[in-house]
């Protein structure tokens, strides 16, 4: 006698997105961290440091007061440079302040300390959202986990980090603004607002654009020049400034593209940032005329720009 299959049950077949309503996974935090400089490390460290990284992890977990993080994390995951993870979206507070400081001071230890040639700085990816955690073997698979690599990966963090004294800063951190609107400007996080800065969040090559937050718990260098967080910032505001100047001095001028001309009979200073094109006339230099353009950002003191022969009007 032949057994009649039984087709499976509404609730075990397959259900096709933007077709039928359906429950929204749990929501999960997620971090994921990144090693610099990974690949320029001998092929023959990569196992030490795939391996030094989540004791790391654990280790700043355990200083935070938060070890219970660490111990109940969902679909954990080597990533070779790096590690990943989710965990109860209630803790996010908590791994933003105290957890990167702590892991901050835990891999500057570890750099004093260890008698290792590799220095290990990391960069932290923070985000919140519905992923699949039942158990099984694929869970944790979804969009929120994609963008958490995406802002790892994401220009402003990668130079933050770039720019930074590497014997101080070990840990740059970045937040979707789901994460940052949810767990800082909420007011749940230990942290004020002022201690992250919004930037565009791109990664070359892959169709991603977002906002998010920068955090740095332990800044150097020259961070705070906007050149590294991204070209849109740096061209926002520096429009917004100059049309904020142009209609303080000349309201009747029209918006837009300016270009600023600077005239000085004894050679010419820049002092601070001066946004779009900028030309420069300078007449009656010891006999000389000098004449030019910039393009772009200047920063600091520059001299005059000669084009063609000094002498040519002597002769």
């Amino acid at each position: 006698m032949s057994q009649s299959h039984q087709p499976p049950s509404l609730s075990e077949t397959p259900t096709v997105s933007h077709t039928r309503s359906q429950h929204l996974p749990p929501y999960r935090g997620i971090v994921a961290v990144d090693a610099k400089d990974f690949t320029g490390y001998p092929a023959s460290e990569h196992g030490r440091i795939s391996e030094t990284i989540p004791q790391l992890l654990q280790l700043a977990f355990e200083r935070a007061g938060i070890s219970e993080v660490w111990k109940q994390q969902r679909f954990p995951s080597s990533t070779g440079d790096g590690y990943v993870f989710g965990f109860d979206p209630a803790w996010m507070p908590f791994v933003i302040h105290p957890w990167l400081h702590t892991l901050q001071e835990v891999l500057t230890e570890f750099t004093v300390h260890s008698t290792w040639a590799v220095r290990i700085r990391l960069r932290v990816s923070l985000h919140i959202g519905p992923l699949p955690d039942a158990g099984g073997e694929y869970d944790g698979n979804g969009t929120p986990r994609n963008d958490t690599h995406r802002l790892l990966d994401s220009r402003p963090v990668k130079a933050m980090l770039a720019a930074s004294n590497e014997s101080i800063t070990h840990v740059a951190a970045i937040l979707s603004d789901r994460c940052y609107q949810d767990a800082v400007a909420g007011g749940y996080t230990g942290r004020h607002p002022d201690h992250f800065i919004e930037v565009p969040a791109r990664v070359d090559g892959k169709q991603f654009a977002q906002q998010a937050w920068l955090y740095v718990p332990a800044p150097s260098g020259n961070l705070y020049d906007r050149h590294i967080l991204g070209d849109q910032v740096v061209e926002d505001e520096g429009a917004q400034r100059q049309t904020d100047r142009d209609e303080r001095r000349t309201p009747q001028r029209r918006s837009g593209h300016r270009s600023v001309r600077i005239s000085a009979s004894r050679g010419n200073v820049n002092q601070g940032t001066v946004h779009g094109d900028q030309s420069v006339s300078n007449i009656d230099v010891n006999g000389d005329y000098v004449g030019g353009s910039k393009a772009g950002t200047v920063h600091g003191n520059l001299g005059d720009v000669v084009h063609g022969d000094k002498n040519e009007g002597r002769r």
